[in-house]
């Protein structure tokens, strides 16, 4: 099983799978694809399945031992119950909705779990390649044009928040009465995981997130988050864990502050 010390460099070695699974994802975008509806009706394309594909078959050259839990499989019935200490969790393209409306809020999500935590998580936004990463002990970056650097959270702005959410999957009447409480100066609205990576590199404040996601939506952002400086906690501030029954989370709050403010409850 991997250990702390690993995590340096199999944050390498899943960047160059999300890499390569964000070049696949790209090469059918250029092209037209069908979107087809799921069991659970949300989308799915050849790009999530092919690029799903990918990354397994380098996770399991990387870490044999380790469990895998990705959105695909797992809504083809292959899901543990108990995955283990160690698992990672696999979203090959996280906002199925924006591929298929080509704006680009698209990214690839990679997470190494342990212990509920997510240790290590690497973000792809292919259609800029844009990449995040981060693991405990490690920091966050980001690489951008070849040019990479480090990121951090910034402390809430007097002015007032920059508040993140959904494009797709906004619950505004919930969001709202949350957000009536604050002083927030705007909103963005963001698809995918790209919401936990805008807070990572100080462009924005909080995450609300009210409504389903998957453990496999979330774990690669807060991970980036986390080693930034954020943090990712349930409505009764306790952390978001991870290895979860059904693999299904609660509502969710993603912070970049890390310290009480008058600005976030």
């Amino acid at each position: 099983m991997p250990t702390l010390s690993d995590l340096p460099a199999l944050l390498e070695e899943t960047a160059c799978l999300a890499r390569a699974a964000g070049d696949l994802i790209m090469e059918i975008y250029a092209g037209d694809f069908a979107v087809r509806g799921k069991h659970d009706a949300s989308p799915v394309t050849d790009a999530d399945e092919r690029a799903e594909a990918v990354i397994l078959r380098g996770l399991r050259k990387l870490t044999p031992e380790v469990p895998l839990i990705a959105e695909e499989a797992a809504s083809n019935g292959s899901i543990p119950e108990t995955p283990g200490p160690w698992f990672w969790l696999i979203d090959p393209l996280d906002g199925t909705r924006e591929f298929a409306a080509r704006n680009g809020e698209f990214t690839v999500n990679i997470a190494l779990v342990h212990e509920g935590v997510p240790l290590l998580g690497v973000v792809l936004a292919p259609a800029t390649g844009t990449l995040f990463s981060g693991a405990a002990g490690c920091g966050s970056r980001v690489d951008e044009g070849g040019s990479q650097r480090t990121i951090c959270t910034r402390r809430p702005p007097a002015a007032g928040l920059t508040v993140v959410g959904s494009r797709s999957h906004a619950d505004e009447s919930a969001m709202r009465r949350h957000l009536n409480r604050l002083n927030v100066a705007g909103f963005r609205g963001v698809g995918s995981s790209l919401k936990f990576c805008l807070i990572a590199r100080g462009e924005a404040d909080l995450y609300p997130r009210f409504g389903r996601t998957m453990e496999w939506d979330t774990a690669a952002g807060q991970a980036v988050l986390a080693a930034a400086g954020g943090s990712v906690s349930r409505l009764d501030g306790s952390p978001l864990r991870y290895g979860k029954p059904g693999f299904e989370n609660p509502d969710f709050i993603a912070r970049g502050a890390t310290e009480s403010s008058p600005f976030i409850a």
